[in-house]
């Protein structure tokens, strides 16, 4: 898919590689750049494997700036990433994708942008931000999810959420790094070190690092968060195991000299008075209760009960 970059993005049959009719916008597959790639006259020789492609980044070359992208899919973090490189140059950027993502990235662009200044640059920032755009409500979402299963907690009305905690942390780590690669090409890109943009315009690219910016930031609070929630579960499963441990000491402490008058009782010795004192029996009945209401009222007093 071939286009031109107008007041929004016009298709074309094929392109004017020198540029008369303005910067261009192509996207092709592997096969059809290794075809093709010579046309587009950039001065390099970039076989493309996308199965190899594992981060996003920029490389600056001597009359081009190459790079890959490898994204994240927002709807299931853990699954592979999205990947596609690119080659531009003063003249426009190509995409080498296979899996569609820019081209359907670039048909939300057409179908709801207008350009009153339309420039390359504007393009880029706008295909930047068509990436992170639904970042912020997802990241809103995440931040729901961990305050409903914290209160949960709170509540004791949730089990064992470990394995729940750790998928979202996992998920944060991932979008964390790939924001730092964000931030890292577009730097790359404001650097302007080829000249290829218009010096006014790079302030695009510096916009969208500051909205990275402040999605890592979140991304990295809300993981700190993940971990302050896997620390109140711990916490609580020990207060529990504390409170247990201390009916189990109460239970023990008023049994023990209960244990102590059975067992000094049990003995049979032949010269035993109590044994033959025939109130002996409903005694230390007696005398086992008062030792339990003595030790109950003592451990109410103390709250440990």
């Amino acid at each position: 898919m071939y286009y031109y970059i107008k007041n929004t993005l016009e298709k074309a049959k094929k392109l004017d590689l020198k540029g008369k009719n303005g910067k261009f916008v192509a996207v092709l597959t592997s096969l059809e750049w290794l075809e093709n790639r010579d046309k587009f006259d950039m001065g390099i020789e970039m076989d493309i494997d996308l199965s190899i492609v594992h981060s996003t980044k920029a490389e600056v070359n001597y009359d081009s700036l190459t790079g890959t992208f490898s994204i994240p899919d927002r709807k299931n973090i853990s699954a592979p990433n999205i990947n596609f490189a690119f080659a531009l140059d003063e003249k426009g950027i190509v995409f080498i994708d296979d899996s569609g993502f820019v081209n359907d990235t670039i048909n939300n662009i057409i179908s709801t942008k207008r350009w009153a200044v339309p420039s390359l640059e504007r393009f880029i920032f706008d295909f930047l931000e068509q990436i992170v755009s639904r970042d912020q409500l997802f990241l809103e979402r995440v931040d729901k999810e961990l305050d409903t299963i914290e209160s949960n907690i709170l509540d004791g009305e949730i089990n064992d959420p470990s394995q729940l905690v750790s998928r979202i942390r996992s998920d944060l780590r991932d979008l964390r790094v790939h924001y730092e690669q964000l931030l890292d090409l577009s730097q790359e890109l404001e650097e302007n070190e080829n000249n290829f943009f218009n010096k006014e315009n790079t302030r695009y690219f510096r916009l969208f690092s500051q909205r990275v910016s402040r999605l890592h930031d979140l991304t990295t609070s809300l993981r700190e968060f993940s971990i302050q929630i896997r620390d109140l579960y711990q916490s609580q499963l020990d207060i529990k195991q504390n409170r247990i441990m201390a009916m189990l000491t109460v239970i023990t402490t008023i049994f023990m000299p209960l244990t102590l008058i059975a067992g000094w009782y049990g003995m049979n010795f032949k010269y035993m008075p109590e044994l033959e004192y025939k109130a002996a029996y409903p005694i230390v009945i007696a005398v086992s209760i008062v030792i339990v209401i003595v030790s109950l009222i003592f451990f109410k007093k103390k709250k440990w009960l």
